[in-house]
């Protein structure tokens, strides 16, 4: 799966196996925003991949 790494600015191969799925959840004044993630360790840095629900919920990987 293709993640970008911010810090060098260029886009990386992550292996499927090593890749977990994140729903993040906060309050706002209208009610609750949730959001979708896919995130990865790579080379001590981590990444995150922002998806929609669709694409989180067909995702094999891990909850993390």
């Amino acid at each position: 799966m293709q993640f970008y790494n911010l810090k060098t600015r260029s886009h990386v191969e992550i292996p499927e196996s090593d890749v977990k799925k994140v729903k993040m959840t906060r309050k706002t004044k209208s009610g609750e925003q949730i959001r979708y993630a896919l995130t990865a360790t790579y080379e001590g840095n981590k990444l995150f991949k922002f998806v929609n629900e669709a694409t989180y919920k067909s995702s094999s990987a891990t909850e993390a």
